[in-house]
C-alpha cells in the first residue's frame, strides 16, 4: 500500500492515475484547497473514485493529529509526499503562508513515515531551490544555491531535515527536484496554461525579459516514469538521494510560445516587458546525469510533442 499526499494535484494526480491502473493500493490525502480552480482538482478526484483500489481522505496534512489518526490504521511500504503550497509568485504576496503549509506538511509526513519505518519516502523538490546560481546546468551536489523566492528556500528547508532524518533514522529519502512540469491536468496558474486559457480568451499574454527565459520543461509522463522506477527498483543507495527530475535541456519561452500558437490554431496577442519578475529565475537548465545513472531513466517527450498533447486535452475539457 502506498500513501500519496496532494493526491487531487497535478502531479499527484497523473502518479495515482498510473498505479491504479496497475492495481497498486493508494491511500490519497488531499484537502482540495481553493488555490486554483477546485472544478480542475474535484474532476482528477472524480477520475480516480473510479478505482477501487483508492481510497481518499479530504484532510489537511498541515495537521499532524488527524493525518496521524488516519494513518494509524493502515500500513505503508511507500510514501510520497507531494501536497504543498505551489507558486514562485504568490510565495511573495503570502509568505507566511506558504512557509506555514510546505514546512509543518512536511515535517508532519516525514515524522509518519519515520515512525511508520517505511521502505521509501519520496518528496517533491523543485528547481527553485537553485536560484539565481550562475553554473549551468544545474547539479544536486552545487552546494552554492541559494534560493531567492520563499517558496525556493522551503523547498530547500524540506530538504535539510530530510538530510537529517535519513542519517538519525535510517529513513530512505528521495527528493525530487522537479523542472517546470507541464501537460494535461495541469496548474493553470503555470505559464504555458495560463497562456492557453488566454489565447481562448483573446486576452493578451505578458513575455518577461523580452521573452528571453528560458525553461527546461519536463512533460509529465516523463516525470512520472521517473518516480515508477524510484518506487520499483530495488537495490537503490541507502539514505537521502536528490535527483534532478528535468529533460535536461532548457527550451526558449517564445518556443513554448510558438508550439501553442500553431496547435491552437489561434495567434497570441503578446505585450513584451524587459524585466524579470522578483524571485523569478531568468534560466532553469538540469544536469539530469544522476537520475540516468541511477534509474536508468531518460526523458522521451519534447517540447513540441509535449504540447500537442497538453492542447489536444485543453480542447476537450474547455
Amino acid at each position: 500500500m502506498i500513501l500519496i499526499t496532494g493526491c487531487s494535484g497535478f502531479i499527484g494526480y497523473h502518479l495515482c492515475n498510473f498505479l491504479l491502473k496497475k492495481n497498486k493500493k493508494i491511500i490519497g490525502i488531499d484537502n482540495l484547497n481553493s488555490y486554483y480552480d477546485r472544478k480542475l482538482k474535484i474532476q482528477r478526484l472524480i477520475n480516480l473514485k473510479y478505482y477501487q483500489n483508492f481510497k481518499f481522505f479530504n484532510k489537511d496534512v498541515t495537521k499532524f493529529v488527524d493525518i496521524y489518526k488516519l494513518t494509524r490504521k493502515y500500513k505503508f511500504k511507500i510514501i510520497i509526499h507531494l501536497a504543498a503550497q505551489p507558486g514562485v509568485r504568490y510565495s511573495l504576496n503570502k509568505p507566511n503562508q506558504t512557509l506555514y503549509n510546505n514546512l509543518n506538511s512536511f515535517n508532519n509526513v516525514i515524522e509518519i513515515a519515520r515512525s511508520k519505518k517505511v521502505k521509501k519516502f519520496i518528496y517533491a523538490s523543485s528547481s527553485s531551490v537553485y536560484g539565481e546560481v550562475k553554473k549551468f546546468p544545474f547539479t544536486e551536489d552545487d552546494y552554492s544555491i541559494r534560493p531567492i523566492s520563499v517558496y525556493g528556500a522551503s523547498k530547500l528547508s524540506n530538504e535539510i531535515v530530510a538530510d537529517v532524518y535519513s542519517k538519525n533514522f535510517n529513513l530512505n529519502c528521495f527528493g525530487l527536484r522537479f523542472f517546470t512540469v507541464y501537460g494535461p491536468y495541469g496548474r493553470p496558474d503555470m505559464a504555458y496554461y495560463n497562456f492557453a486559457l488566454k489565447n481562448l480568451r483573446n486576452k493578451k499574454i505578458d513575455l518577461y525579459n523580452n521573452a528571453k527565459m528560458l525553461r527546461d520543461f519536463t512533460y509529465i509522463d516523463d516525470v512520472i516514469a521517473a518516480i515508477i522506477k524510484i518506487i520499483d527498483k530495488k537495490n537503490l543507495p541507502k539514505g537521502h538521494q536528490v535527483l534532478n527530475v528535468g529533460k535536461g535541456k532548457p527550451d526558449k519561452l517564445i518556443d513554448l510560445v510558438n508550439a501553442l500558437q500553431g496547435n491552437l490554431k489561434n495567434k497570441f496577442n503578446i505585450r513584451y516587458k524587459n524585466f524579470i519578475p522578483k524571485g523569478d529565475i531568468k534560466k532553469t537548465y538540469s544536469n539530469n546525469h544522476k537520475i540516468k545513472k541511477l534509474l536508468k531513466w531518460s526523458p522521451e517527450i519534447s517540447l513540441g510533442d509535449g504540447v500537442e498533447k497538453f492542447v489536444n486535452w485543453f480542447k476537450k475539457y474547455y
